[in-house]
Order: C-alpha cells, then structure tokens, then sequence
C-alpha cells in the first residue's frame, strides 16, 4: 500500500483514463467528470497507476482496494521466503560422530532449500598437512553429491577451506515437510 495513493478529490491531474468498477475502460475524461460517475455508483475514484500517461483511475470501493492490496502485499511476502546462506564448520580432525552430524546439518540444509557453504579450518600445525582438510572435503562432497550441486569448488581462502553448496533443482521440499527416515 502507498501512502500516496490518491483518492477522489486529491487527484490534481487534467485528464485520467477511467476503469469501471468490472474492468472496462470508460476512456480518458477529466477529474470532475469520473468523481460525478463514481459517486452516482455510490464508489469512490481511486488513482491506481499516477506514472501512466494520462494517469489511470479506477472506480471502485477503496476500503476494498486497499484490502486487496494488503493481501497481495501479504502473498508476495509469504510467497518469498528467501533461501538463507548457512554455514557448516570442521576441523581436519573432527571426530566421525560429530562428521556424520554435521554432514546430516547440510543434508537437512540442503533438502529445505537453503544454500550451504562448508569450512574446514587448519590451525597451527595443520596448515603443514592442507591433504588432511582436503581428503575430509572430498569425502564430504562425495558423500553428499545426491542432495547437491558444487557452486564453488573447494578452495583455500586463507587457512580456511571452502566450498559452496546448493540444492539440486526440483529436491528441496517445503518447510515444516518431514524429513524421510534413511538408514546409513
């Protein structure tokens, strides 16, 4: 809804292009003109697009139009539910338990939709033996190849390896969906 929606008497336009309370066009007339033929229909004349030329103007009930324009506001809201970015960290040494939980994290990521950027980390000493971090990475995307796509190759930034994942198309189910039981 815009606050600068303009109703009845606020149009300052010469001449508006006039739809009826249907959707036929009763042709391009000035203000005072359509305002007659609104309130004859007991309606009130609601300026829908002031960027066209003439500006468009709808007869039409404006607690409805505005009703209408809050549920298709709401509609595109709920219909956007924008896809997050989430991360998933190791360690070259991450223990196998906690390895199979975080690869099941980007499993469940990746199934709802959301894109995943998993890091692996060398500290130290680790940074002498980069092969360890890399053969980890490689199991993982290996191992999750079925739920993803590899947007970004694994690659070194810094002591950090990353890769960036996304969902492979027509496999993320909506939220709130359950999560189908799958034995290792």
């Amino acid at each position: 809804m815009s606050d600068r929606t303009r109703v009845n008497e606020r149009i300052r336009a010469r001449e508006v292009r006039v739809i009826d309370e249907e959707g036929a066009q009763l042709g391009v007339m000035q203000p005072f003109e359509a305002m007659r033929l609104a309130r004859e229909r007991g309606l009130d004349l609601v300026e829908i697009s002031p960027t066209a030329d003439p500006p468009v103007c709808k007869i039409t009930d404006y607690g409805k139009y505005l009703y209408q324009l809050n549920k298709k506001a709401h509609e595109q809201r709920k219909s956007h539910r924008g896809s997050q970015l989430k991360e998933v960290k190791f360690r070259p040494a991450t223990a196998e338990h906690d390895y199979l939980v975080r690869k099941n994290q980007i499993i469940r990521f990746l199934g709802e939709g959301h894109k995943v950027r998993a890091m692996i980390f060398h500290r130290g000493r680790e940074m002498a033996h980069q092969e360890v971090g890399r053969a980890k990475m490689d199991r993982l995307l290996g191992e999750i190849a079925d739920h993803c796509q590899i947007e970004t190759p694994p690659r070194m930034e810094g002591n950090v390896l990353v890769a960036l994942l996304a969902p492979k198309k027509g496999t993320a189910r909506p939220a709130g969906a359950p999560l189908l039981a799958s034995a290792p």
